[in-house]
Order: C-alpha cells, then sequence, then structure tokens
C-alpha cells in the first residue's frame, strides 16, 4: 500500500512498539519456515508426500477456526494477554515439533503452533497502533515493514537451518519467539491498543449472512487453493536441496511483500478493487497452468513461482480490503469470519495436490490450483452486483494496515 507521511518519525517509537514488531517479523517468517524442510521430512520421517502436507492442513484449519473466537478472546482478557497466550504456544508447540520423531506427531503439534498463531496475528495490529507515536499511519508503515521481511527471510531462514537437519527451523522459531515473548511481556503495557467491548461468540457466524461478505469468503476459499498449491506442493516437483528451496521462495516472499505494499495501491488508484480482482485472478490462473505444463523445467517453476508472488501480493491486500467494505460489523468480526472461511481452501490444498501427483502426475495439481483460481474469478463475476458496496470509496491507513495483515497471513 501507499506510504502515507505521518505525523511522526516512523523509527523513533516506544520499546513496546518495536518489540511487537519483531514478534510481528519473526510470526510471519512461519509462513515459509517449513517450506524447505518438506521433502527432508518426508525422506527423515518416512512418509509420503500426502503426509507431509497435512504440515500445512492442520496449522491452517485450527488457525482459521480459531479466528472465530480470537476476537471474543481479546475483548475479555485484554492485547497484551492476548499476545502472550499465542506467541507462549508458538515457543511450546514448535518446541515439540523439533523434538518429534514422527511426522503425525508434528501435524498435531502444528495445529497447536496454529492457534497461537491466530491469536498473536489477530492482536498485533491493534497494539502497534494503540502505542505508537506519529499516528496510525506510521504504525502501518512499521508494521508493514515487520510483515514484509518476515515473509521475505521465512524460507531463506528455513532454507539455511534446512541444509544443517530438518528440525532446525523449528529450534529457530522455538528461540526468536522465546526472545519476542520476553519482549513483549517486559516492554508492553496493559492497555496499549484500543479496549473493545467484549464481542458475543456468534458475532463472525452472523457476519457471514452478509451476502457481499459471503461471496467473498467463497472466492477467497478456492483462491487460497490456488495460494496454497503454488507454496506448499511446489518444493516437491522442485527438486531442490533445502538452501535451493529456502531462495526460490524468498524470491517469492520479497515479490509477494512488494506488490501487496506498493503495487495494488497503485492499481487501486485506476481501478475499482472488483476490476482489479477480476484481472489477477485470471492471471494468476494463467501462471499456474503455464507452472504445470513446464513442471519438469526447475528454471521455469522457479520463474512461475516469483510471478505468482508477484500476483499473490496484489490479491492479498485488495480481497481483504474488500473484505473491510462488505459488511457493517466491525472489522475484526468480518475479518475473523472471511479468514475462518478462507483457510478452509488453504488447509485442503496441500494435500490434495500431493495425492493428485501420486495419482496422475505433477501438472494436475497445478491445474487443479488453477481452476479453483478461475472459480474464485466466476464467483466475483457473478456476485458483482452485490459488491457494488466494496468499491465505493478508497481504504483509510489502519483499512489498508488490516488487509495486508490479514490477507499475507493466510
Amino acid at each position: 500500500m501507499s506510504a502515507k507521511p505521518a505525523t511522526g518519525s516512523v523509527w523513533r517509537q516506544p520499546a513496546q512498539v518495536w518489540a511487537v514488531a519483531f514478534a510481528c517479523v519473526v510470526a510471519f517468517m512461519g509462513i515459509g519456515l517449513v517450506d524447505p524442510i518438506l521433502p527432508a521430512i518426508a525422506e527423515s520421517l518416512k512418509a509420503d508426500a500426502v503426509q507431509t502436507e497435512l504440515l500445512f492442513t492442520s496449522y491452517l484449519l485450527v488457525t482459521g477456526a480459531a479466528m472465530l473466537i480470537t476476537s471474543w478472546i481479546s475483548s475479555r482478557i485484554g492485547a497484551k494477554a492476548t499476545l502472550l497466550a499465542g506467541l507462549g504456544l508458538i515457543v511450546v508447540f514448535a518446541l515439540f515439533c523439533a523434538l518429534s520423531g514422527s511426522v503425525d506427531a508434528i501435524i498435531g503439534f502444528r495445529a497447536g503452533w496454529g492457534l497461537g498463531n491466530a491469536l498473536f496475528i489477530s492482536t498485533a495490529l491493534a497494539t502497534i497502533v494503540g502505542a505508537a507515536s506519529g499516528g496510525s499511519e506510521a504504525a502501518i508503515i512499521l508494521y508493514e515493514a515487520a510483515l514484509g521481511i518476515g515473509i521475505a527471510i521465512g524460507p531463506l531462514l528455513g532454507g539455511l537451518l534446512g541444509e544443517v537437519s530438518w528440525r532446525g527451523p523449528f529450534f529457530g522459531v522455538v528461540v526468536l519467539m522465546a526472545v519476542a515473548f520476553i519482549a513483549v511481556m517486559l516492554l508492553v503495557r496493559s492497555g496499549t491498543s484500543e479496549k473493545r467491548a467484549p464481542m458475543p461468540l456468534s458475532a463472525p457466524f452472523r457476519a457471514l449472512r452478509t451476502p457481499a461478505l459471503a461471496i467473498l469468503a467463497i472466492a477467497a476459499l478456492f483462491y487460497n487453493i490456488g495460494f496454497f498449491v503454488l507454496l506448499a506442493f511446489s518444493p516437491f516437483p522442485l527438486g531442490f536441496s533445502a538452501m535451493g528451496i529456502g531462495l526460490t521462495f524468498f524470491g517469492w516472499g520479497v515479490a509477494l511483500a512488494l506488490t501487496s505494499v506498493w503495487i495494488a495501491p497503485i492499481l487501486l488508484d485506476r481501478l475499482g478493487r472488483s476490476a482489479v480482482m477480476l484481472t489477477i485472478l485470471p492471471l494468476l490462473a494463467a501462471d499456474l497452468v503455464v507452472a504445470g505444463l513446464l513442471v519438469a523445467d526447475p528454471t521455469a517453476l522457479v520463474i512461475c513461482i516469483i510471478v505468482g508472488g508477484l500476483l499473490l501480493g496484489i490479491m492479498n491486500t485488495v480481497l481483504t480490503e474488500a473484505v473491510m467494505e462488505a459488511t457493517d460489523h466491525p472489522r475484526a468480526v468480518a475479518s475473523s469470519a472471511y479468514s475462518a472461511v478462507r483457510f478452509i481452501g488453504g488447509a485442503i490444498a496441500p494435500p490434495i495436490a500431493a495425492l493428485l501427483w501420486h495419482q496422475f502426475n505433477a501438472t494436475v495439481p497445478y491445474l487443479f490450483a488453477a481452476a479453483s483460481v478461475l472459480i474464485a474469478t466466476v464467483t466475483i463475476a457473478l456476485g458483482h452486483k452485490v459488491l457494488t458496496g466494496i468499491d465505493s470509496h478508497p481504504a483509510d491507513a489502519q483499512e489498508e494496515g488490516a488487509a495486508v495483515l490479514i490477507g499475507d497471513a493466510g
């Protein structure tokens, strides 16, 4: 998104803001951290690709389900307690993953990790905005910087540590998240972010009754299938070492971060949200088709992954920003409902892709992903009349920040 001038320096922030920003970097590293070690886990623990891909499924299913209750929890126990609960769960379950002796155990522990991730990411942005000096614009810019660094560095760190052992990236998360936990505990003051009235547990479910939000959530479910086939399945046909996979997805992460922060706002200045989505989704489907047809050529596949990152960055921001305009419900409620549905796509995509690979060949998973993205396109197109409200006015700084937060979290 476009960087708007703040009234104060972005970099002159209280210590508690830097503590949460550091935790954000580490949390978003987790998106691509496991990618480089998927083949190594499969080989070391005598697991097939379908079993290994369930590492994403358990993580995303629990993250999505937990999103439905995070607003209810944080509105009762406060932002700091929610942050610490999330960070603490990630430390514990990442350690269990590192010490595991079977892929089934890691799958289970990744579910606990997903719960911690949901608690943390649902609270981090509000905490930074509430504590930052220089206004919300400065807070959003700082948050975006942390997010972009985390998404880009995650696969690279995973590749570096994965060259030593598949357990290395998990131990790395334990150490970094433990530091983040201590920093938040010592530096973040209770009541930092704006206090909200207690949310009813049923709020996200009621929000999904809104036709525009329901259409966007369904489109996001199918779009996320494309996202996670590209992210979670591609390490297998690439055939690279952990470092090679890490470098590939480092490029993917940089591309995603750049377009989500800078290119998406430029497009939105010229086109409405609906028009951007109806342009980018077919391009993403075409990229996935090309990836499937050229899957035997590692160089071509790397290029398709990087191009996919560019397109995914735009879609993540625009689609989630649209959610903010689709309903009159509080943003935290709308985003929780949307994320819960969206993560279903991310959860089912990796094991289905691996199964299609074994049943047919490495091309079919990408064609499946492309078809899913086209279904998302048709959903947006058919629901266009209901979605007129999402193009009515530009997002403010905090809305744009929330869009990047929720979009890139999943």
